[in-house]
C-alpha cells in the first residue's frame, strides 16, 4: 500500500502526466505513430489557439520559448482561457508538448492502453512518455493554478536526467 507521503506524490505525478507506462498501466500498452486525423486535429487545435492569443493578447505563438509560455500564461491570467474551457487548455497542452518535443528531442505518438488512447510525447525509442495535453487542463480543471512555466520545468526536469550527453557537454 501507498504511505500518505507517496500516495501524493503518484497523485500528483498523474495529474500532471509525468508517468512512464510501467507506473500507471496495467496489461498491454501500444505505442503508434500519430495518423493523419491526429495530425489534422492537433493543427486544427493549435489554429484555434494561435487565433485566440491574436484577438486578444495581438501575439502569436512562434516556436520560442520563453515568448510561447509567456503567451499560454496572460491567456490564462486575463482569463481568455478558462478551466471549463477543456478544448482551449488541451490546446495549450499541445503548444506546450511541441516546445518539449523540440528541447528533448522527443516526438509525438499515441499511447494506447486498457484505460485509452493518448497522445503522447516518447523519448526517442524509450520507454519514458509525457502527456502534455492535460497536463494544464487537469491542473486548472482541479484548481490548480500552477504557472505554465513551473509546469514545463516538471515535465523538462522528468525527461532531461534521462537524455544522452553529447561529448564535451
Amino acid at each position: 500500500m501507498f504511505s500518505s507521503k507517496n500516495l501524493q506524490n503518484v497523485l500528483l505525478a498523474i495529474t500532471v502526466g509525468l508517468f512512464t507506462p510501467s507506473t500507471l498501466a496495467q496489461g498491454t500498452v501500444r505505442i503508434s505513430e500519430l495518423s493523419p486525423i491526429d495530425h489534422h486535429y492537433m493543427n486544427q487545435q493549435k489554429t484555434v489557439l494561435d487565433d485566440l492569443a491574436r484577438r486578444h493578447l495581438g501575439a502569436r505563438f512562434t516556436g520560442n520559448k520563453g515568448r510561447d509560455l509567456g503567451v499560454l500564461q496572460r491567456l490564462l491570467d486575463q482569463k481568455h482561457v478558462g478551466p471549463s474551457q477543456a478544448e482551449e487548455l488541451q490546446a495549450m497542452g499541445i503548444i506546450l508538448g511541441e516546445l518539449l518535443a523540440r528541447d528533448l528531442d522527443m516526438h509525438w505518438v499515441i499511447y494506447q492502453d486498457n484505460l485509452g488512447r493518448s497522445r503522447a510525447l516518447r523519448y526517442r525509442e524509450t520507454d519514458n512518455y509525457l502527456f502534455p495535453i492535460t497536463m494544464i487542463s487537469r491542473l486548472r480543471a482541479a484548481g490548480n493554478n500552477k504557472p505554465v512555466i513551473d509546469i514545463y520545468e516538471r515535465a523538462y526536469n522528468t525527461i532531461e536526467p534521462l537524455t544522452e550527453r553529447l561529448p564535451f557537454q
